[in-house]
């Protein structure tokens, strides 16, 4: 089991996010971790060239971004954590998200699980969590659950964390199917599939892609 931490905090390991993120880590107990911090990645902005969508997992920005997103391919769960920057994730998480628009469109976290973990000054994460969790919908994979924390992040969030981990590591063994969010996957699916079909000759890249899914 292969576990990838992705934070988003600036303060690297001195982070209260990141603190939360370790006990998640710690309770799926995985044979392989690895922890990459944002702050340390070089991530442009899209600028919706949309060659991913002619030819996948390319880009002509030459940055951390490509390989992040294999990293997050080679993953069986992925940890998302990011402080609460004005009820939103951080600028270096949500340039990752637009950067990865190929996975929305082909649902390429098919079969992976995601956990969100959020900390903030004030406690109050929810709409955080909810953004994370709807960027896992977007991309195809299943979404655990979510844990926020005011700082000082206490001995009760730091329990209720590994407690999440160990869910985690449950859903990966047991290949957990959460009904009502595959609904909602493959709702999205067929939005993109018909999306594709009309520009097929544009996005020849991820026409091929679901032609060798046997999605169409």
């Amino acid at each position: 089991m292969k576990i990838l931490v992705i934070s988003a905090s600036p303060r690297k390991n001195k982070s209260q996010t990141l603190s939360l993120a370790h006990g998640v880590l710690k309770g799926c107990n995985p044979e392989d971790s690895e922890i990459i911090h944002l702050i340390d990645c070089k991530i442009e902005f899209c600028r919706h060239c949309e060659r991913c969508h002619r030819k996948i997992m390319e880009c002509p920005l030459k940055d951390s971004s490509v390989s992040i997103m294999k990293k997050m391919l080679e993953a069986d769960g992925i940890i998302l954590a990011s402080p609460n920057y004005i009820d939103c994730i951080t600028a270096s998480m949500k340039a990752l998200f637009d950067r990865s628009t190929h996975f929305i469109h082909c649902k390429r976290l098919l079969g992976k699980y995601i956990v969100g973990v959020v900390s903030s000054g004030s406690g109050y994460d929810i709409p955080v969590i909810n953004y994370i969790k709807h960027y896992t919908f977007t991309c195809g994979a299943q979404f655990v659950g979510g844990i926020s924390s005011k700082v000082l992040i206490d001995e009760e969030k730091k329990n209720m964390a590994v407690f999440l981990g160990e869910k985690l590591h449950r859903a990966i063994q047991e290949k957990k199917i959460y009904k009502s969010q595959m609904k909602i996957i493959e709702k999205g699916k067929q939005h993109f599939k018909q999306r594709i079909i009309e520009r097929k000759d544009e996005w020849q890249g991820e026409y091929d892609y679901w032609k060798k899914q046997n999605w169409m």
